[in-house]
């Protein structure tokens, strides 16, 4: 077990503060002191922890990115708006991978509790229900801002866009499109953006006059799984005519889907995704996309961040970001 300052200072019935003097050599405490603090610390071999000292001083010109994947587009690019404002400013971007899980993120924001980074920038897990571990992080003293997947109890900076609006708008181009029936494909019930981009589809439902809820489809977390539930409903006897994946990793899931049960799109479904894969101008047929501003939101996330780091009572609470997405209508839903 490592030893700790305040194990030093219990030894010597000495404060903390004293101790921590005395090893930096403060001319604020004499030398017998010194000494006296200077001979236990090598009988105990203690070692200072630099990222504890980091921390107070906000020295380590390291931020932390936290993501519940790499894989899906947006966040690449989205990491690519961060690190072009991280390297003006000389700092490294480490990242940490979730990988949707709840407990993951947990240990990671607690790891940063020793000081290991200055600042986090995180888009949550799609397990993650409970805020407790980032309003701790918040707690002690460490910046954090949140980008595309936020908690909305949260009192911090938030970088999103128009989750809400953006399905709306996509709902009713598939409505004004000539589909009857449409189907949205739904990810984690934890995640608000699912939630919004959900709500924006049954308002545009609803102010279009039809009621059909039951055409909300849960999805798996593995492309496998979300293949089996496409195709079970793609082959419905009251088949959808219309679909709007939540998220980019149910495109690939769609396509195959159609291909195999010979469903030509757009002709006998019409389909929008929320992606910003590059692919989509070259799928068959190529892909309708509602597309966020991934760049620039890991951009603005980071300059927000920043200014934190920069100022020590800059007020995080007060930032809510909202950039805009794009619906890019092709072929696959004309």
């Amino acid at each position: 077990m490592s030893v700790k300052i305040k194990d030093l200072a219990k030894q010597l019935n000495l404060s903390v503060a004293t101790i921590s003097k005395a090893l930096k050599d403060s001319h604020e405490i004499s030398p017998e002191t010194k000494q006296r603090v200077f001979d236990l610390a090598k009988k105990l071999n203690y070692t200072p922890n630099p990222y504890a000292s980091s921390l107070r001083n906000r020295s380590s010109k390291t931020i932390a990115v936290v993501l519940p994947e790499v894989a899906d587009s947006f966040f690449s690019l989205a990491i690519n708006g961060i690190e072009s404002v991280a390297h003006d400013k000389g700092y490294h971007v480490l990242i940490y991978l979730t990988h949707e899980s709840f407990k993951r993120e947990e240990a990671i924001l607690k790891e940063f509790k020793s000081g290991r980074v200055d600042g986090i920038l995180i888009s949550v897990s799609g397990e993650t229900y409970n805020s407790d571990h980032i309003k701790e992080v918040i707690a002690a003293g460490m910046p954090l801002v949140f980008f595309d997947r936020v908690c909305e109890d949260v009192e911090t900076a938030k970088i999103i866009t128009d989750d809400f609006e953006s399905s709306y708008n996509a709902t009713c181009h598939l409505l004004k499109a000539g589909c009857q029936k449409i189907a949205y494909l739904s990810t984690s019930a934890a995640l608000s953006i699912n939630n919004k981009r959900m709500e924006g589809y049954i308002q545009a439902l609803s102010d279009n006059g039809i009621k059909n809820k039951d055409d909300i489809i849960s999805c798996a977390s593995d492309d496998d799984g979300n293949y089996q539930i496409i195709r079970d409903l793609l082959q419905k006897k009251d088949r959808p005519d219309g679909l709007i994946a939540s998220v980019e990793k149910l495109t690939t899931p769609i396509y195959l889907a159609c291909e195999d049960l010979r469903l030509s799109i757009p002709e006998k479904i019409k389909v929008v995704s929320f992606t910003n894969l590059p692919a989509a101008m070259i799928l068959k047929p190529t892909l309708t996309t509602v597309t966020q501003p991934a760049f620039e939101m890991g951009k603005a996330a980071a300059v927000v961040l920043f200014k934190s780091l920069e100022k020590r009572n800059y007020n995080l609470k007060k930032e809510i970001t909202i950039i805009p997405s794009v619906l890019t209508i092709r072929n696959s839903a004309t």
